[in-house]
């Protein structure tokens, strides 16, 4: 029998952000411990790998422990400042970005005049980005299904990276996680640099399809 009113504490190991599961290593030892996101306290509670953890035990319908109440061990408060300088510094790399694009992008406008749906694109589908974000952080806080990684970074790819980048910091979204941002990054390279060269003066035959 397990006391379901005694706590335990634990590191989490390991983490499935797009399923909203990851399993909690005790650190009095033995077998890992499910845990999911809907018994994580705050709601909201964005878990990470290596995070020390509070939580109490149940068995599951299948007859395996599995944690219940998790919350984020005193112990592990301490490394908080860090995060919001990790947020801090993100948010001034969101505020360069998207201002250098525009000022590109108005560049371009008036010297190889690409056609209004160009701009188009780019409005419409950071608005549609941005619902994507949203609607996954939502999904992630009640413990819905959530929207795959590949698809916000085909929709950042596509155009929407700076309604991306808008509910990564105005959201606290998808911030934090490096892989994530590594890949981001280079989705929003890889869609200036396709611009550049569709607005160039090799690319005008594919821009007069929308003149």
């Amino acid at each position: 029998m397990i006391d379901s009113t005694m706590r335990f504490e634990g590191t989490l190991i390991s983490w499935n952000e797009d399923r909203g599961f990851g399993f909690i290593q005790p650190t009095q030892g033995g077998q890992e411990i499910f845990a999911h996101i809907t018994t994580f306290s705050p709601r909201g509670l964005r878990p990470q790998v290596g995070q020390n953890l509070s939580f109490e035990m149940e068995i599951g319908q299948q007859g395996k422990k599995r944690a219940k109440n998790v919350q984020v061990a005193r112990r592990a408060a301490a490394p908080k400042r860090a995060q919001q300088d990790s947020t801090v510094q993100w948010g001034t790399a969101t505020l360069f970005a998207i201002p250098a694009f525009a000022v590109l992008y108005i560049g371009v406008q008036l010297t190889l005049r690409p056609p209004l749906a160009v701009a188009l694109v780019y409005l419409v589908g950071s608005f549609i980005t941005f619902f994507a974000y949203a609607l996954d952080k939502s999904a992630a806080q009640n413990g819905r299904w959530r929207t795959a990684e590949s698809t916000l970074h085909l929709l950042a790819l596509a155009g929407g990276w700076p309604g991306a980048l808008l509910a990564q910091q105005f959201l606290r979204h998808k911030s934090r996680k490096a892989e994530f941002r590594t890949v981001f990054w280079g989705t929003v390279l890889l869609n200036v640099a396709g611009f550049l060269a569709i607005c160039s003066p090799l690319g005008k035959p594919l821009l007069a399809v929308f003149r």
